[in-house]
């Protein structure tokens, strides 16, 4: 279970499972309803797709059905996942933050709320010229999409913001994000050295922390 999901045990794969509600058994599928397996095994195949970036040939062997019945699941499930978790709240209050916080990190950096760092998917090559433009990313040399990821000092994922296309800058995410709106006064973001955005977040009594570890670190 480990190996294939990341989730620990099959506790916690049933867990996982039951937070998506009694939607998952009424699921309307993109192309077919899936009667050749359970919806437990459904989830299974989503989740090992996303785990270990499995083939959908080499899923419908393993599972028995064909590449489209994949396909029309693991489109489904991501859609209905999407949708269902989104709703919940991830982001910590401040106390939490702090009580959890490992103790020499809280010692040197008391204020931090988050740690955020973005990062870059590839996709595939978009058929409009303005799409191409807009999701080719000098850095990777390659179309991308970029989202801005957020995480307590415990190492508690707290924030992902919406994707953007790989020509997007640092900066302009942090601006559409609205993080400044969701941290307290006297809060700081801990940072590397790409995100010069302290006068986004000076007017919300919020500080951008960029340590001297990050700032001399090589690209």
């Amino acid at each position: 279970m480990k190996f294939y999901t990341g989730l620990q045990s099959h506790y916690d794969f049933t867990f996982v499972l039951a937070s998506l509600g009694e939607a998952a058994y009424k699921l309307n599928y993109l192309y077919f309803r899936s009667e050749q397996l359970s919806v437990e095994n459904q989830f299974f195949l989503t989740v090992v797709k996303l785990r270990q970036h499995k083939t959908n040939f080499e899923l419908s062997r393993l599972f028995n059905i064909s590449e489209t019945a994949v396909i029309n699941i693991w489109i489904t499930w991501i859609n209905f996942m999407y949708h269902q978790w989104k709703e919940i709240n991830i982001w910590p209050e401040r106390d939490l933050v702090r009580f959890f916080s490992p103790y020499n990190f809280r010692r040197q950096f008391p204020t931090t709320r988050i740690i955020i760092d973005g990062t870059e998917s590839p996709i595939r090559k978009p058929r409009s010229p303005i799409a191409q433009q807009s999701t080719f990313s000098t850095y990777k040399n390659r179309n991308t999409i970029k989202i801005l990821v957020g995480a307590t000092p415990r190492g508690l994922v707290s924030y992902v913001s919406p994707s953007y296309g790989g020509s997007t800058s640092d900066r302009q995410i942090c601006e559409r994000s609205r993080l400044m709106t969701k941290c307290d006064h006297g809060d700081s973001i801990m940072a590397d050295k790409g995100f010069n955005v302290q006068d986004l977040f000076a007017p919300y009594d919020v500080s951008i922390n960029i340590p001297t570890f990050f700032v001399k670190k090589n690209k």
